[in-house]
């Protein structure tokens, strides 16, 4: 991945919106809200503004022109420049070609799950499931509604989202079968390592040959 002068996503966002018509910084942030965006790219607002400045300063965006609604305070209304499209281009074409390596939290959690015993692993991941459920089902609650509102090209990543967690949630749901059943060869050996603290014998989690 290069190093990007504005590498927050929601830099990307904000050139996105522009790509389509020029606007102020309210009305980005408007347009990304109706879409969904703040589930998408983690949009921490209190940045929003500094992330706009941030692209102006680089070159990404300009001002265009300045605008006043009633008593309201002036508004300051951006466009892409030609650097921002390009910017916006590359961006998007990395973030689609090219896989992320980065581990996940779950990646990470059942590297180490040793460190916990096996009755509260499995504890914890049928909390996963649940959670996953709920956000599965909100998720689709809300595709439901966007798609009578916008087209479904700004609603894919959300599908995309979607189908990972219905995928995550399957898996996580295996695994626990398998340690509930034995599948998987060292769970009583690592209960009573849990219980009694002797270390055993590493043999005893790998498969023999037949088992």
């Amino acid at each position: 991945m290069k190093r990007r002068k504005v590498s927050n996503l929601l830099g990307l966002a904000v050139l996105a919106a522009l790509c389509e018509r020029s606007m102020h910084p309210y009305e980005i942030a408007t347009v990304l809200r109706s879409r969904g965006k703040e589930d998408d790219l983690k949009i921490k607002w209190g940045s929003f503004y500094t992330v706009v400045g941030n692209l102006e300063k680089h070159g990404y965006i300009e001002a265009v022109e300045h605008v006043r609604d009633g008593a309201r305070p002036e508004r300051t209304v951006y466009r892409i420049t030609e650097a921002g499209q390009a910017e916006l281009e590359d961006w998007v074409a990395e973030l689609l070609g090219t896989p992320d390596p980065e581990p996940t939290r779950l990646h990470t959690g059942l590297s180490v799950m040793l460190a916990l015993g096996p009755d509260i692993v499995d504890q914890q991941l049928r909390h996963r499931v649940g959670e996953l459920e709920r956000m599965i089902d909100a998720r689709v609650a809300a595709l439901e509604k966007m798609r009578a509102e916008v087209s479904r090209l700004f609603l894919v990543e959300g599908e995309y989202q979607l189908a990972m967690w219905r995928a995550e949630a399957e898996w996580v749901r295996g695994l626990r079968e398998e340690l509930a059943s034995g599948a998987i060869a060292g769970v009583e050996e690592w209960r009573r390592y849990r219980e009694t603290g002797e270390l055993p014998d590493m043999a005893a989690f790998v498969m023999t040959e037949g088992e």
